[in-house]
């Protein structure tokens, strides 16, 4: 064979739509599995195409553009969820199949559509009712939460109501993009937990321990894995109940169920659906360091339907810290680099994942995981780790 020919490809090609960090960090066990990875991405120079060599830039939404880069891939999979489940269809038509499918992957488009099927499960949510107008959230009552159903991420597109003056930005939003609004019930809840799991094409399943999130304005800030002080049955509940959701509605691929950790009227501990995603997830960002096989690489396993890898922990505790852009950042990547030498000189059992973004107040840019037998030292260390990369405590000169 001439040495200008290209190499034949000894493991099947994956498409992946979409150029965020969760793109970027399925290529490290792409690599370490031998299996090559094609990109879709938004813009030149994105997250994931900084990492990824074979890639090409276009629309999502596209039905050409997606044909041009799944050819010749056995499989697509994705950075997000918005790819229109037509357009799957289509592709799948075309001998390329999706996973997550696109009868799964609408549960976690349409906000709506998730809350029905919940319904039709009998999972545990909170009370929910699709509304229109300023007189069908009063009806709901007040105070309550309102969600556009489709589109919104961390924070984006939720709103808590108190009043019916609060309802107008809401109502105003849903009437101008044409997207259905949902109101839920305002849930005091005592924290936020995940419960996150990978399921391949053959029905095979992995639940990784169950963790408590903590979210400031709809953005995820840390996560500690597991859940401290959760009732093992009420993890081994959760659980039950992610892969039960996973099994019911076929997802492939990693799916993630957000949690509220409740109270019932006599006092016990129960847990309530909030939302669903299917892809890897930032409350499964722990697992790269501190499980025996990362969300990332389950994820490319299911896609590809091969045996899933452990879900165990490898160590007692397991942190996760985002570094969140502020309102004095200067979009400069270079700045959080300067954090290494303390950072790392500080914890040398630190592990820092940074995405080759921009800084912009309250963009996710990296994220630090930290492991060990003391959960207060751990988040003493993720908490330093992520304040130093940010320049909270002075490591960037001006």
């Amino acid at each position: 064979m001439s040495t200008s020919e290209p190499a034949p490809e000894r493991a099947p090609r994956i498409a992946v739509i979409g150029g965020g960090q969760l793109a970027r960090m399925m290529a490290q066990p792409a690599i370490a599995m031998g299996v090559p990875l094609r990109l879709l991405a938004e813009a030149e120079g994105v997250s994931a195409a900084q990492v990824i060599p074979d890639q090409q830039v276009g629309d999502y939404r596209d039905l050409a553009t997606l044909r041009a880069v799944t050819a010749g891939c056995s499989v697509v999979t994705f950075d997000h969820e918005h790819v229109p489940t037509e357009h799957l269809r289509a592709l799948a038509a075309d001998g390329v199949i999706a996973h997550p499918g696109p009868e799964a992957l609408v549960h976690a488009q349409d906000k709506i559509v998730m809350r029905e099927a919940m319904a039709r499960l009998e999972a545990p949510q909170p009370r929910w009712a699709v509304v229109e107008s300023l007189a069908d959230v009063e009806a709901f009552g007040l105070p309550c939460v309102l969600k556009v159903s489709r589109g919104g991420y961390d924070g984006k597109g939720v709103w808590v109501v108190r009043t019916s003056a609060d309802a107008a930005e809401p109502l105003a939003a849903a009437e101008r993009t044409g997207v259905r609004l949902l109101a839920e019930e305002l849930v005091e809840f005592r924290r936020e937990l995940s419960a996150l799991v990978a399921r391949a094409p053959s029905g095979q399943a992995a639940a990784y321990p169950v963790v408590a999130t903590l979210q400031v304005d709809g953005v995820c800030r840390e996560v500690i894995a597991p859940a401290p002080d959760l009732d093992e049955s009420v993890a081994a509940g959760a659980q039950q109940l992610a892969l039960r959701i996973a099994g019911e509605l076929g997802v492939t691929g990693i799916l993630a169920v957000e949690l509220f950790e409740a109270t019932t009227p006599d006092g016990e501990t129960c847990v309530l659906i909030n939302e669903l995603a299917m892809r890897p997830h930032n409350t499964g960002h722990w697992t790269q360091d501190g499980a025996v096989t990362s969300q990332f690489e389950n994820h490319l396993r299911a896609a590809l339907d091969l045996p899933l890898g452990s879900p165990a922990p490898r160590a007692r505790w397991s942190v996760m810290v985002n570094i969140l852009g502020g309102d004095d950042d200067l979009g400069e990547v270079a700045r959080l680099y300067d954090g290494y030498p303390h950072a790392l000189a500080r914890d040398p059992q630190l592990r820092v994942h940074l995405y080759g973004k921009d800084l912009r107040p309250g963009r996710k840019v990296g994220h630090v995981n930290v492991f060990g037998d003391d959960l207060e030292d751990c988040l003493e260390r993720g908490r330093h780790a992520a304040a130093w990369f940010r320049g909270d405590l002075g490591n960037h000169s001006e």
